[in-house]
């Protein structure tokens, strides 16, 4: 009897782990821990949420830099790394200034780290690749350290620390309801050359999970007319779903499934905060707007 029962919750595992893509439980483990973080980071001391962000960015300009490498895009990763994770404090203490300032830096000691090393007689490549191996640089500076920076900022905003948690609690409500109504309905490809798994039924329960919490979200965290609520949620609907396409087109170019495996269950972090880069930038504005 119990082991027809432990044979019933395997079979059932395998189908859904096989219909998402990756292991459901460990994928639910990981997630819940960094959730625990970043809650601990924003309401208690919000100057810790430099160290997640930070660490969250090190991680995920690493594995950018690393998959565009082995698609032959030659980028100096130590130094994009280090430009990355130093706009983070820049942009805590020195707001609009600093995030902008540190990002302009950042692209200017990669491109000239690059520049440096074809200089090398060894190390010479045609003016061509030079210019992609620069755009290369440029493009993992802007879509991780610039995007994901947006979160530092709008932290470091007086009460901007609720705006951030609400507005990652809503994309995170947009992937479960995504989710759960593909899971459950999904039938019609939403872009199957891209993102195969997507569905437009899923699609639909994102947008009714997006506009549910940025309602309650608005009333009762960020002190905000429901109607706010409303469009915090579709923003958020429109920006993580097409953050999460954007990262899907650049692993179909770059010929992988995950960005790395460093989150169990996940696959890389990039693939984890893909959705939340637009939406961090969407949210700041918004901010900026009603608060």
């Amino acid at each position: 009897m119990v082991s027809d029962f432990e044979a019933q919750v395997r079979a059932t595992n395998d189908k859904i782990n096989a219909r998402t893509g990756r292991p459901l439980a460990i994928a639910i483990t990981v997630g819940l821990l960094l959730g625990l973080f970043l809650v601990l980071s924003l309401v208690v001391f919000k100057e810790l949420f430099m160290l997640f962000a930070g660490l969250l960015i090190v991680f995920a300009t690493y594995e950018l830099a690393t998959a565009l490498r082995s698609a032959g895009r030659d980028i100096p990763r130590i130094p994009t790394v280090f430009a990355a994770v130093a706009v983070v404090p820049l942009t805590f203490y020195f707001l609009d200034a600093g995030h902008w300032f540190a990002t302009l830096a950042g692209i200017a000691l990669v491109s000239l780290w690059r520049i440096a090393e074809v200089m090398r007689p060894s190390a010479r490549v045609p003016f061509r690749e030079l210019v992609k191996d620069l755009g290369a640089g440029v493009f993992t500076m802007a879509y991780v350290g610039f995007l994901a920076s947006f979160t530092v900022l709008l932290t470091a905003r007086d009460g901007g620390e609720w705006w951030t948690l609400a507005f990652l609690i809503v994309v995170v409500s947009i992937d479960t309801g995504a989710y759960a109504s593909g899971l459950a309905f999904g039938k019609h490809k939403m872009a199957p050359v891209i993102s195969p798994k997507k569905t437009w039924e899923g699609f639909a329960g994102s947008v009714l999970a997006a506009v549910i919490a940025g309602v309650l979200l608005a009333l009762f965290m960020i002190g905000q007319p429901w109607w706010v609520g409303i469009i915090l949620g579709a923003t958020m609907v429109v920006t993580a779903t097409g953050g999460d396409l954007a990262e899907s087109l650049v692993k179909r170019d770059l010929g992988i499934k995950d960005i790395s495996s460093f989150l169990p269950g996940h696959g890389g972090v990039l693939d984890r905060i893909d959705s939340t880069l637009p939406s961090a930038a969407a949210a700041y504005v918004l901010f900026l707007i009603f608060a």
